[in-house]
């Protein structure tokens, strides 16, 4: 937890940049009927009934420090997905970057296995030398502030019913972009100051 919380209170350096990550389900949900249009003192009117299409994955990356996330969303959530993501992260995202810290959970694709198994060695060798994998405590995804960003992105974009993937990533990158313009962050307050005075019991006495 402490690995966690003295990474966030770093200053920011462009050369090693901490990147929050985390990913999540989400279900294709489509209209059976039309739903009624919207009507003066009426809002627009949503049948109960509806259709599964499937689902799709959801990956962010969040940058607290520079108020800058992304959205990738993917048909299946696969160690080779989850390889891809952390490729793009280096190569595309941050290509100058010397180091970059990735806060996530223990999810069992969260490794440096996973490249191995999408790239050639030499491939994954080299993506794997410019990252640094910090895991939240078991319990403890809730010190990643990548949640805090899935917890928007559900709440303000994808709190509807979506029934296709080209949907979801057009609806997604639109939120993405919009939140990315207005230089959006999270406030984050806990620290390992107050950890050690709120979890007191955690720790040896």
């Amino acid at each position: 937890m402490e690995d966690v919380l003295n990474l966030y209170a770093e200053e920011y350096d462009p050369a090693y940049p901490v990147v929050c990550f985390d990913e999540s389900p989400y279900q294709l949900v489509s209209e059976v009927r039309t739903p009624l249009p919207l009507e003066a003192g009426q809002p627009r009117r949503y049948d109960y009934e509806y259709k599964r299409e499937g689902s799709c994955n959801l990956f962010l990356f969040f940058q607290p420090l520079q108020q800058w996330r992304h959205v990738k969303v993917t048909e299946r959530r696969t160690a080779k997905d989850y390889a891809h993501c952390l490729k793009d992260l280096v190569d595309v995202h941050f290509p100058e970057a010397t180091l970059i810290s990735v806060v996530q959970d223990n999810l069992n694709t969260h490794t440096g296995a996973a490249l191995y198994e999408a790239f050639e060695p030499t491939e994954a060798r080299r993506i794997l030398d410019k990252l640094e994998f910090r895991y939240t405590p078991k319990h403890g995804s809730w010190l990643n502030m990548a949640e805090c960003e899935f917890a928007v992105l559900l709440g303000q974009c994808l709190d509807q019913r979506i029934g296709d993937l080209a949907s979801v990533q057009r609806k997604a990158s639109a939120w993405e972009e919009r939140r990315n313009q207005v230089k959006a962050t999270v406030n984050w307050r806990f620290t390992t100051a107050k950890a050690r005075e709120k979890l007191e019991r955690l720790y040896p006495s």
